[in-house]
């Protein structure tokens, strides 16, 4: 079964789950901050995707990150910066379960369809 991560209060994240309940395509969700996040599982994403991919430097949480922070900014620390504060993240990841998609662009949706 398909698995959203995201954080409850995202509204591309809300977006998207209104959108797989309208195409009943069958999910379970999972709050990255509530629930939390497997190190290894995001070592693993970092592997597929890539932190340019999956690090959210738009945001707020990125902005107020001290500047060392984001300096140099590789794999291993993106995971480390991601598992202190989730909300780096980029979102919504979906795991197909044989690969990731991460945002929620026409492009995400297309593959979300082909994968039902």
């Amino acid at each position: 079964m398909l698995t959203v991560y995201g954080l409850k209060n995202c509204d591309t994240c809300k977006k998207a789950l209104a959108w797989l309940k309208a195409n009943n395509i069958e999910h379970r969700y999972h709050d990255v901050r509530a629930d939390g996040l497997d190190a290894g599982a995001v070592a693993s994403w970092m592997e597929e995707l890539g932190h340019a991919v999956l690090v959210n430097t738009r945001g707020t949480t990125w902005r107020g990150l001290p500047d060392e922070d984001k300096a140099d900014l590789d794999s291993a620390r993106a995971i480390d910066l991601i598992m202190a504060q989730p909300a780096i993240m980029k979102r919504p990841v979906f795991d197909l379960g044989n690969k990731r998609l991460v945002g929620f662009k026409p492009a995400q949706q297309e593959e979300l369809l082909a994968y039902t």
